[in-house]
């Protein structure tokens, strides 16, 4: 693929699984954009995430993860799965797991 070519990216949203016990239970918000395509050698492709979640008790964490292969969806369309695990702040981490949305959505 030419550096200049570019490919396409996906929004997400979502929300980190619950983390730390009593009052200071919690969890955190994010949403973004992808990184463009990243091709694999079976055709298939993969796209980088790397993001803030929002700010609560005081900290953040990072996602900073790799898609899963693009999963068709119909029409020519697709998604991807992600799953992964935040960076560590206050002593704590968040797991996570969601599908992106589609790319191109108005096409």
């Amino acid at each position: 693929m030419n550096n200049m070519e570019q490919t396409h990216t996906h929004e997400f949203l979502g929300s980190t699984k619950l983390a730390v016990e009593g009052e200071l239970r919690h969890n955190h918000r994010f949403s973004g954009v992808t990184s463009q395509a990243i091709p694999l050698r079976n055709g298939n492709h993969i796209h980088e995430i790397v993001v803030n979640t929002d700010f609560d008790f005081a900290h953040f964490h990072q996602l900073i993860v790799e898609t899963g292969p693009g999963i068709p969806v119909g029409e020519g369309r697709h998604v991807h799965f992600v799953r992964g695990i935040t960076t560590s702040d206050r002593e704590h981490r968040h797991r996570f797991v969601f599908a992106t949305l589609i790319e191109d959505p108005l096409k």
